[in-house]
């Protein structure tokens, strides 16, 4: 079977990855996480993560017709690290949800029109309408990490978006949409070990692009640019949530159970929701560039 980008990624873990990860991924058992500074040595059992999720997904259909009752706007930014797990949160949030009322936008690069707009402008086209949940798969924080770390901006450009995104933000929040912006970070054995795997699973080979396989060798250069972006747009009105995504299975439920505890609605059920781990999902504090 011929591997994307000619084996890009297997050649990476041969030859390049430092020899921390390497021997991370060879040492772990099956449920092992990777991750040595992940609070979990072992991923949740299936059987448990199943039951807390199939309480979680009666919750947000209750919620979803709760905002469509109400006429309220709902926007939920997913950004993170490749591969930390924010297709497949987005996935458990909105399986069950009407697809009317619950919208992922995952936008390509922009088009040569769009380039010359506002850089904000393409995202307003898709902020939701009354009775509306709207999830960016990223979102207008590209320019704040991915740009920067492969040239695709100027440093005149993103500065002029680190002074424009708070007041954006503020303008969304003081119109009534409620926002949520989560940041979604693996450990860089986790990365790598996610990466082999759609490297050789045909299924999912389409998830890899040029842009993963370069990153790999700037992990450092991602890492100060998360760092900035974190700290410079964390605010009281816009306040980052970050999760610690090396598993997968801990992650989407500390993501929904935060969604369903942030939004009031009727017959919302607390004892089913449960709490957010904290060890798993919090603010900036929990950034970890490791």
């Amino acid at each position: 079977m011929a591997l994307p980008f000619d084996g890009a990624i297997s050649r990476y873990y041969e030859q390049d990855a430092p020899e921390a990860v390497r021997a991370a991924l060879r040492d772990a058992g099956r449920d092992d996480v990777v991750n040595p500074r992940f609070p979990y040595p072992e991923r949740m059992k299936k059987s448990d993560y199943e039951e807390a999720m199939a309480r979680l997904q009666v919750e947000l259909v209750k919620m979803l017709a709760s905002v469509r009752a109400r006429g309220q706007r709902v926007v939920l930014v997913f950004e993170g690290r490749d591969a930390a797990g924010k297709g497949g949160t987005i996935q458990r949030l909105t399986e069950n949800l009407n697809p009317r009322a619950a919208r992922t936008i995952a936008l390509a690069r922009p088009t040569e029109t769009e380039a010359g707009e506002w850089y904000f402008q393409r995202y307003v086209r898709y902020l939701p309408s009354a009775g509306e949940i709207v999830l960016f798969d990223r979102s207008w924080y590209n320019r704040g990490v991915v740009e920067k770390v492969f040239g695709f901006t100027t440093d005149e450009a993103r500065a002029r978006w680190f002074d424009q995104v708070g007041p954006f933000e503020k303008l969304l929040t003081d119109d009534g949409i409620h926002l949520r912006k989560f940041w979604l970070n693996v450990g860089r054995a986790t990365q790598l070990e996610r990466f082999l795997a759609r490297e050789r699973d045909p299924l999912k080979q389409w998830k890899l692009s040029s842009i993963d396989v370069e990153g790999l060798s700037r992990w450092d250069a991602y890492s100060a640019a998360i760092d900035e972006t974190l700290r410079r747009t964390h605010s009281p009105h816009a306040p980052w949530t970050v999760v610690r995504g090396d598993d997968k299975r801990r992650s989407r439920l500390a993501v929904i159970r935060s969604v369903l505890l942030g939004l009031d609605y009727e017959g919302r059920d607390l004892a089913a929701i449960g709490t957010p781990d904290p060890k798993v999902i919090g603010g900036p504090d929990l950034w970890t560039a490791a």
